[in-house]
């Protein structure tokens, strides 16, 4: 009785340690706009997610509604461009605000808080094909990216963003409100391609305080196949 108890012992912390293995956060990026009158509760939702440890929230703020009144002070062309990336990948023909995109793969409308929570569920039960693990070494960034199993060609992807920030809008579609913003994205940058096979290793210097995540993400702006924070 005692050899098989103990069996089932080490067959329980083996599965046990194989799921914490799997465990991954799931990437949720947020399109949204300060010119968008129906964004902020959008942004709102994304600043609950912001603190959970288990998604990383993005906020990518687009430039399309500037010409409404309000030039939304943390825009990019980059995200717009990335936005029209993911809909032209999943055969959308339009974009729009405020849109969630989850692990690369499906969109959702930002707002929309029990689709959200269902996806993020979704993909937190799903296994990954790459082990991403990042590294601060002074004022260096060490990155180690490694192939579990065969994950095909892949984009390095270097993003940092600013935490909380509160901005007071005075024209436009949201003009008179002061809104709090999270996990603003300020820069956005491809490393490099990663044949997917083996690992991937790069050191490369950062500066400032402001946290950073690294994205292995398919080319061609498929799936995230995996992705890790420092705060």
């Amino acid at each position: 009785m005692r050899k098989l108890v103990g069996w089932i012992a080490t067959i329980w912390i083996a599965l046990a340690g194989a799921a914490a293995a799997q465990d991954h956060p799931v990437v949720v990026e947020l399109f949204t706009s300060q010119g968008c009158s129906s964004c902020p509760p959008a942004d709102q939702l994304l600043g609950e997610l912001a603190r959970r440890d288990d998604v990383i929230a993005l906020a990518l703020h687009v430039d399309y509604w500037d010409y409404i009144g309000w030039k939304d002070v943390f825009a990019q062309a980059g995200f717009t461009k990335r936005q029209k990336a993911y809909a032209a990948a999943a055969g959308h023909r339009s974009i729009y605000t405020p849109q969630m995109v989850v692990q690369g793969t499906e969109d959702v409308v930002g707002n929309r808080r029990m689709d959200v929570a269902d996806l993020i569920r979704k993909h937190e039960s799903q296994r990954l094909p790459v082990l991403v693990e990042l590294a601060r070494n002074g004022s260096e960034l060490v990155i180690s990216a490694r192939a579990l199993r065969s994950a095909g060609p892949a984009d390095i992807h270097l993003v940092r963003y600013e935490p909380e920030t509160v901005v007071a809008i005075k024209r436009g579609e949201n003009a008179g409100r002061t809104l709090t913003y999270h996990n603003v994205v300020t820069d956005w940058r491809v490393l490099g391609r990663w044949d997917g096979q083996g690992t991937y290793k790069a050191r490369l210097p950062i500066s400032g305080p402001r946290p950073l995540v690294v994205l292995v993400q398919r080319a061609g702006h498929g799936p995230i196949l995996a992705a890790a924070r420092l705060r």
